[in-house]
């Protein structure tokens, strides 16, 4: 019987170091922080943070945005998972929690204020992001040699003529190298809907000034990070994680 509890134990202690050992990569030095009440709220506050010598210091915020209509789970990203923790899953309307990459801006407008680094592109109607789990595309922005003509190209088709979607910065969930299919596509930051009344599918959302000003801060040398958690999850994980 000891021996069995002993192996019962040695188990739970693997499980749980690849949680404890993780922290945010050194080289990342701007962070977004976004804190929600619990894993079923659809508000979230965010500040933003640089890293200057071993402490993080407060760069912009806190202001208010919204998540996901039925609140967070665990997304794909840098941090661990431990085994049989429930993930996103494509259409169930939760934000992805955990940390994140930054990468990429997209949106309507011919320029935006940006660093030199940050890939930005003017949306067009043959540009698609594919939402279809099926496709070896999925999660991935294509651009078509012709506006869509077929049900599927057009359903793929990113945004047009709408007003939150005017201007948006991915997060790299669920995003390459590894792609899983139907855990979750098309995860940005982008405006709000009926400024902040209305919640979202997935995304982190907010009012235009601050999205213009968070976008023009990123520096893609700075390797930024989204660290998305519930408030009792962050202040669980921030010394072992390292989070601002």
């Amino acid at each position: 019987m000891l021996t069995a509890m002993f192996r019962t134990l040695l188990t739970l202690l693997v499980l749980a170091l690849p949680l404890s050992s993780f922290e945010l990569p050194a080289a990342s030095t701007q962070c977004i922080v976004g804190t929600a009440r619990d894993w079923n709220s659809s508000s979230v506050t965010l500040s933003a943070y640089e890293k200057r010598g071993d402490r993080w210091i407060k760069a912009r915020g806190p202001w208010q945005g919204r998540l996901g209509k039925n609140g967070l789970v665990w997304g794909l990203g840098l941090h661990p998972l431990a085994s049989g923790t429930t993930v996103k899953n494509e259409g169930d309307l939760r934000s992805p929690a955990g940390v994140f990459r930054i990468g990429g801006a997209w949106g309507s407008h011919p320029k935006i204020q940006r660093h030199p680094r940050l890939f930005y592109r003017q949306v067009t109607p043959r540009d698609l992001w594919v939402e279809d789990p099926a496709s070896p595309s999925y999660n991935k922005h294509l651009v078509i040699n012709r506006d869509p003509t077929t049900p599927w190209e057009k359903k793929q088709q990113m945004k047009q003529n709408d007003y939150p979607h005017s201007l948006k910065l991915f997060i790299a969930h669920n995003a390459p190298p590894k792609i899983v299919p139907g855990k979750g596509s098309a995860i940005f930051f982008h405006i709000w809907r009926g400024g902040g009344t209305k919640p979202t599918a997935g995304c982190t959302t907010m009012d235009e000034p601050k999205l213009r000003d968070l976008i023009a801060w990123i520096d893609p040398t700075q390797q930024p990070l989204y660290v998305l958690l519930p408030e009792a999850d962050y202040r669980a994980k921030k010394a072992a994680w390292k989070l601002p």
